[in-house]
């Protein structure tokens, strides 16, 4: 489950920043993650319960906003959203397109107290 060590990422850096600030509390994490990078939110959830037990984290939300894909075509320039496999463009028919999002993976914000 890559689910569990991208939370162990997101965790640290958020503890990291915690202690940076002299946090005594992470009360939610707000996370940006794009489709195409395969994340299954519930196991994210899940592995979040598990790495934050016993923290200054325990008890805190994890927010993630997927995006979808979206893609431009480099022939006519139509921006439009599609899955894994079907980035062909809409307008054109062109696969010659270029990705504009769908891969994130950030962290937003870190609300503390």
């Amino acid at each position: 489950m890559h689910e569990m060590g991208i939370c162990d990422g997101i965790v640290t850096a958020a503890l990291e920043t915690a202690a940076k600030e002299r946090a005594v509390c992470i009360n939610s994490i707000d996370v940006t993650i794009g489709v195409l990078t395969e994340i299954q939110e519930e196991a994210l959830q899940f592995a979040f319960t598990v790495i934050t037990k016993d923290t200054i984290a325990d008890r805190s939300a994890l927010n993630v906003t997927m995006l979808k894909a979206r893609s431009v075509c480099g022939e006519c320039a139509a921006e439009f959203e599609h899955g894994r496999f079907d980035a062909k463009c809409p307008e054109c028919g062109s696969f010659v397109c270029s990705l504009l999002q769908g891969r994130e993976l950030r962290i937003d914000s870190i609300d503390i107290d």
